[in-house]
């Protein structure tokens, strides 16, 4: 929340708003002295009106001082860190300054959280004296990702009797953006991969030997080794050998939201794994040099369709692209789609590269429609979640159709795994890369050949 101005102290209800504002104290001794009152005059006792009109007063004369209260205090609010994991915890420090020439009274500083973020924090503050500071925090943490607002701020005046309270809200919101977990994956490189070179270290020159070599002028700064001597003297200019210009490596995480597909709700339910899977490869391959897409059965991809196919994360912004997918990641939810012919049309606009699908129940329709993927890609993996298994919280569901459906992706080149209730992605991650060996060395259609190395 940032600064906020001498309107936080203001009179913002007016004199009924004041009234409003008795406490039970207040409108007990409000109602005390008003009944003194009465039986004064129905006894005819004078100094029983003397005491009523006491009782009576005070509450009205602390109203007066609090309608009254000329308090400036500025507020303010930082996150620490303003995205965090699910799980884990985040601080926020709040900090009130008194910008008045008056000291305040007793304040009470509350913050408004959902309800899955904690209990709504509440701190007393002492009296503050003119141009001083105070500083409180708290701690938030959900196991739900998602996106919070907190805020606003309210500060609670009261007078030094606790006849009358008076809430005064700040008008700015953060918000905390609670992202998947990220699980670190294993450095593996499947069989076939050469390293340090993308897209089946495709090169933008064809250096086929020293005749088919294309050079360019020399500029200065150009290293003497590089020059051509042959091309020199064909050109009468100096001559250099122009640099190997690698592409880098792409890949795609498909992430599978469709509501049939998935069974239960909740941090633990099938969806939120296959969420937390998507999230930890799609970090993984950006750290290690890929250009990442991220796409949903909807077709929907991040970081979009803009230049080189929606494809990001260059040595400079992996970290920013990174950030962006991990932000989509905490709101994704489910689809209300049928099938996963929108983003097979994605793939086949534009799918080189490696493909890692995360994918949920699949009929014969949706595996014959994945098992068309491959195609368009170098080389892909599946992690196929087990419906059976998550409902009844088995290891695995032992369901032949799983078998049958995983058997059709890896005739169809995909490396396929099922995934039981509790899996590791790291270990499934590392059998991706077994099978892989396996089936190179068997002749089939290896998963080694993906563009760029599976690290």
């Amino acid at each position: 929340m940032g600064p906020e101005g001498p309107g936080a102290d203001e009179r913002s209800g007016g004199l009924r708003a004041a009234l409003a504002g008795l406490t039970t104290r207040g409108r007990s001794f409000l109602a005390a002295g008003m009944a003194a009152a009465v039986c004064s005059y129905v006894l005819g006792q004078a100094d029983l009106l003397r005491v009523g009109l006491l009782l009576a007063a005070l509450p009205l004369v602390c109203v007066a001082v609090v309608h009254r209260t000329r308090y400036r205090v500025a507020g303010s609010r930082r996150l620490a860190p303003a995205r965090v994991p699910a799980d884990s915890e985040a601080r926020v420090h709040l900090r009130m300054d008194n910008v008045s020439r008056l000291p305040t009274g007793l304040l009470m500083l509350q913050d408004r959280v959902p309800y899955v973020l904690g209990p709504r924090p509440r701190f007393v503050l002492d009296r503050v004296e003119p141009g001083g500071r105070r500083e409180v925090s708290y701690r938030v943490r959900s196991d739900l990702r998602g996106r919070y607002p907190l805020g606003p701020l309210q500060l609670r005046l009261s007078d030094p009797f606790g006849m009358c309270e008076l809430t005064r809200a700040f008008s700015a919101y953060d918000t905390l953006t609670v992202v998947p977990r990220v699980e670190p994956l294993p450095p593996v490189r499947l069989t076939g991969e050469a390293a340090g070179y993308g897209d089946g270290r495709h090169r933008s020159l064809a250096l086929a030997g020293e005749d088919d070599v294309i050079p360019r002028g020399y500029r200065v700064g150009d290293d003497l080794r590089r020059v051509h001597w042959r091309s020199t003297a064909r050109y009468g200019e100096l001559m250099v050998r122009r640099e190997e210009q690698p592409q880098r490596a792409h890949c795609t995480v498909l992430l599978d939201t469709r509501r049939t597909a998935h069974y239960g709700s909740g941090p633990d339910s099938a969806f939120e794994w296959a969420v937390s899977g998507a999230a930890s490869a799609a970090v993984h391959l950006l750290e290690r040099g890929y250009a990442v897409r991220l796409l949903t059965d909807t077709g929907s991809s991040v970081p979009g369709p803009d230049g080189g196919g929606g494809f990001a994360g260059s040595t400079h912004d992996s970290a920013e692209t990174a950030g962006l997918m991990l932000d989509t990641l905490a709101v994704v939810d489910h689809s209300d789609g049928g099938g996963l012919s929108p983003a097979f049309e994605v793939l086949r606009g534009g799918g080189e590269g490696l493909l890692v699908a995360f994918l949920g129940d699949l009929d014969e329709e949706q595996a014959a429609t994945a098992a068309r993927m491959r195609h368009r890609t170098t080389a892909a993996v599946a992690f196929v979640l087990d419906g059976a298994a998550w409902s009844r919280g088995a290891e695995f569901g032992g369901a032949q159709e799983l078998e049958e459906r995983l058997r059709r992706l890896r005739e169809a080149g995909w490396t396929a795994l099922p995934v039981g209730p509790g899996a590791s992605l790291a270990q499934l991650w590392r059998e991706a890369d077994a099978q892989g060996a396996t089936r190179a060395d068997a002749g089939g259609p290896a998963v080694g050949g993906m563009t760029g190395s599976w690290t």
